[in-house]
């Protein structure tokens, strides 16, 4: 239990940080929040910065050298997206129900898709949208929200699937910079 709590808590963070920063005049595109789940099951746990592997991914993610799928090395989500479902439907942000790697600010995921971009000092390419799956379905789901209603409203909004193409470290509030 004492690891639940744990995460909740690092969760709660990145909200309270969201909510208690003054506004900023001109909107940057960076990072906001950073997660990994663990192999196992365990729970997702916030990270203030994770070590990215060129080709294999977050070190410590249970999909770290994972090649099951394109792009499976690392997974965006936009804040703008979670922060607009949670407002349609009477919900509380959490940032880390998406099970998205890296929640962005100000970037428009879909729009990297086939391209290089920069987080930090870290390479990518963007191999596609990532899509909803009833995983995701199930995670946002409430008495008056199916599942299916839920990976519907995803559709095209659930981030984006990239690859590594160098290694390094990325961090909470680093910027994204589109080289390609």
């Amino acid at each position: 239990m004492r690891g639940f709590a744990r995460a909740v808590g690092r969760r709660l963070a990145c909200i309270v940080r969201r909510h208690t920063q003054t506004a900023p005049s001109k909107v940057s595109m960076s990072i906001e929040c950073i997660f990994i789940r663990p192999p196992g099951g365990n729970p997702t746990v916030e990270q203030r910065s994770v070590r990215v592997v060129a080709g294999a991914g977050i070190e410590g993610d249970r999909y770290f050298d994972a090649h099951d799928e394109p792009g499976q090395n690392i997974t965006f989500v936009e804040a703008e997206a979670i922060e607009a479902f949670a407002r349609e439907h009477g919900r509380p942000v959490d940032f880390a129900a998406t099970g998205r790697n890296v929640v962005t600010r100000g970037v428009r995921l879909n729009e990297l898709v086939g391209r290089e971009f920069l987080v930090g000092s870290v390479r990518f390419r963007g191999v596609e949208l990532c899509e909803p799956c009833l995983t995701l379905g199930e995670a946002l789901a409430s008495p008056t929200l199916s599942p299916a209603f839920v990976v519907k409203h995803w559709v095209h909004r659930g981030g984006l699937r990239a690859n590594a193409l160098t290694g390094g470290e990325l961090s909470v509030g680093a910027g994204f910079k589109n080289v390609a």
